[in-house]
């Protein structure tokens, strides 16, 4: 069975390896009904080290790798745009 794969933006790359990832979902509130943004930030492992800050990156769960980190990048979708 192939592992979901979940799209978010890197929020933080200071770790050897490791980027911190924040994905952005929608839901239904269950009284209102009024859609709100919901935000999870996951720890991913990032063998090459090569997202940047601001990135757009692809990453699937994997058995874990440290006491926090469950995820790997499995590439950049999109790059963030040089200042």
């Amino acid at each position: 069975m192939p592992k979901a794969e979940v799209f978010g933006v890197v929020v933080s790359n200071k770790m050897d390896k490791s980027v911190v990832v924040a994905v952005e979902r929608k839901v239904r509130h269950g009284v209102y009904g009024k859609i709100q943004r919901l935000t999870s930030k996951f720890m991913a492992h990032d063998e090459a080290n090569s997202a940047r800050v601001g990135d757009k990156v692809a990453i699937v769960e994997s058995r874990p790798l440290s006491r926090r980190k469950r995820w790997v990048v499995t590439r950049v979708v999109e790059q963030a745009p040089e200042i």
